[in-house]
């Protein structure tokens, strides 16, 4: 298979990681860069031996088929629907858009213009999770019932040097942290159906305590505390809390969790590609650890290398735009839900994304 020819737009911290996976993989080649700083473009290149480009000349790249988006989640609908109209396949870090409304925008573009796009977060297609979904698929804890999926903190200002993003337009602990959660529940359980939620914005203003920016107050804009209860199509009742508003917990970090008629299944942190994977039914004194079933634990990489595969040969394409559109009208339900009081219903539905073959990305599209 020839490999995809790629560009990527944004050369901030992650970027690196997608450079660096480009060993990993033989489906696509990282040819190019761009940002908004050329300097930081200019860095970036010589450091990974790509050319430095500017975003309008990478887009306008006939050697580059693929954009790889790595620009904030504002930006994020702007960019991809620039690189579809420039001829581009598209992979885009997560969340796929800042609302659902873009999401259905860049999903019909797409559709028109007969190319693919796909988002972040990959790692569902990891060792980990692709473990509990043979797991699931073998009927070992019955039919699935419920599911826990937990993930809190005090806030990104702790840390980051700059977390402004987490808390304008496309931030917020569940556009931030959810993707990972949400999308590894339907690739487990099925398409959601509708969803309740509350959520809710205890301050207005964080104040940085990292770094060269220590004491600056940022706006918060978003929910910072956002709790819903999915329902999916299969019948099972997903609890969800992602929160920047945590101190400290005695729960399990991060708490997720399928409960099934006949057992328990303890899943991964779906932030990585890993396991472990356990299982406990009522005739178990212990939980019991799976081996995995999958071979691919090394990173980022995963999903661009499943969107080289859907562009060139017969290969369901599994991190695209329509699971991404999905998990945003998820995400997005619970807080229109908590604004109206009610049940919020989802249209879309892509389906379970099928599992990986095992020996993924060794294969042969």
């Amino acid at each position: 298979m020839e490999p995809l020819s790629v560009g990527i737009v944004g050369c901030g911290n992650i970027s690196s990681r997608y450079l660096d996976a480009d060993a990993t993989f033989d489906a696509f080649d990282i040819v190019a860069c761009a940002d908004l700083d050329a300097e930081l473009a200019r860095e970036t290149a010589a450091e990974h031996g790509i050319e430095a480009q500017s975003v309008d000349e990478l887009l306008a790249d006939d050697t580059v088929e693929a954009v790889v988006n790595l620009t904030p989640p504002s930006a994020h609908a702007g960019v991809i629907t620039d690189a579809l109209d420039a001829g581009n396949h598209v992979y885009t870090e997560k969340p796929f858009a800042a609302t659902a409304e873009e999401a259905e925008s860049i999903r019909e573009r797409a559709a028109e213009s007969g190319l693919l796009v796909g988002s972040a977060p990959d790692t569902f297609l990891g060792a980990g999770l692709q473990t509990a979904r043979a797991v699931l698929d073998e009927g070992r804890i019955g039919e699935p019932v419920g599911a826990t999926a937990h993930w809190t903190s005090p806030g990104h200002e702790l840390w980051h040097p700059n977390p402004d993003l987490y808390y304008q337009e496309g931030g917020g602990p569940l556009f931030d942290m959810g993707p990972y959660y949400v999308t590894a529940l339907v690739f487990l359980l099925g398409s959601a159906e509708r969803v309740a939620g509350s959520v809710s914005r205890p301050h207005a203003t964080r104040t940085i305590e990292s770094d060269a920016r220590k004491g600056e107050e940022i706006d918060v804009e978003v929910p910072t505390h956002e709790a819903g209860i999915v329902d999916f199509a299969g019948g099972a009742t997903a609890n969800l809390l992602m929160s920047f508003d945590v101190e400290a917990s005695t729960l399990p970090f991060p708490a997720f969790e399928i409960y099934g008629t006949e057992g328990t299944l303890a899943l991964p942190d779906p932030n990585h590609f890993e396991g472990p994977v356990r299982v406990r039914d009522h005739e178990d004194d212990d939980w019991e650890t799976v081996p995995l079933t999958h071979e691919y634990t090394a990173g980022r990489g995963a999903g661009l290398a499943d969107l080289a595969f859907a562009v060139r040969g017969d290969w369901d394409h599994r991190t695209s735009g329509d699971l991404a559109g999905h998990v945003l009208d998820v995400m997005s339900a619970v807080r229109t839900s908590s604004e109206e009081s009610a049940f919020a219903t989802i249209d879309s539905d892509p389906g379970r994304p099928a599992p990986l073959p095992t020996d993924f990305p060794d294969v042969d599209p």
